[in-house]
């Protein structure tokens, strides 16, 4: 039987994504946390600058640069104390053939990841 990815599936799968882009990109891992309801995923360091990432996986191309959030208060305060950036990631997620349905687990995949977005 076909089982589409749970939430913590799909979420372990963009913080992978965006991980692998990340360190691409240059960023070096200080502390990674993949519990779906703690904010930061990513503690990062970049050219001596410190990086508070959030990831989220998607659904739509607008949701990969849009961060919509009550939640970040805490984090923009977090991040002052550290005197670190706050940005967001989006990984839009589907599957293989058609990125508009969901992943099935042992198939296909596809994803968008378009950078980072500062969280103000």
């Amino acid at each position: 039987m076909k089982q589409v990815l749970s939430k913590q599936e799909s979420h372990n799968l963009a913080m992978n994504i965006a991980g692998e882009e990340l360190q691409k990109e240059g960023y070096e891992f200080l502390a990674i946390n993949s519990d779906l309801k703690k904010n930061p995923q990513f503690v990062a360091l970049k050219n001596k600058e410190t990086f508070f990432i959030i990831v989220r996986p998607v659904y739509s191309a607008e949701e990969t640069t849009i961060y919509h959030s009550v939640h970040t208060v805490p984090i923009i305060e977090h991040a002052k104390k550290h005197k670190a950036k706050v940005f967001y990631t989006g990984v839009w997620l589907g599957h293989g053939e058609d990125i508009n349905q969901p992943i099935i687990n042992g198939e296909a995949y596809s994803f968008v990841y378009n950078g980072l977005t500062k969280v103000k």
